[in-house]
């Protein structure tokens, strides 16, 4: 059985380190956290491969998959919230950095 203690997130995590830090604290590995999502979710649409995105800030869980994440790493849904937009951010960044 995994105990869950929730942790706070600083203001400037992006979501995908506040997943691969939550999950790691669990326990969980990426297959496992699709698994769960997938069955509290009942959305049997999602795969590891989504949650490696996820991590990698290749893409940002939607407010669907972040409510869903919130249950299954007892992240407060706040705190994702801070992260989604934190992670929107250094994308945006990242993009403005890279044109000429």
């Amino acid at each position: 059985m995994i105990v869950r203690t929730a942790g706070a997130t600083s203001p400037d995590e992006t979501v995908g380190t506040v997943i691969r830090q939550a999950r790691g604290r669990l326990g969980y590995s990426q297959y496992g956290v699709a698994d769960e999502l997938v069955r509290i979710s009942g959305n049997g649409a999602l795969t590891r491969d989504e949650v490696a995105r996820w991590e990698r800030g290749k893409r940002i869980p939607g407010p669907y998959w972040r409510q869903w994440i919130s249950q299954v790493l007892d992240v407060a849904s706040s705190d994702l919230e801070r992260a989604a937009r934190a992670a929107r951010l250094a994308r945006r960044a990242r993009r403005a950095r890279a044109r000429p």
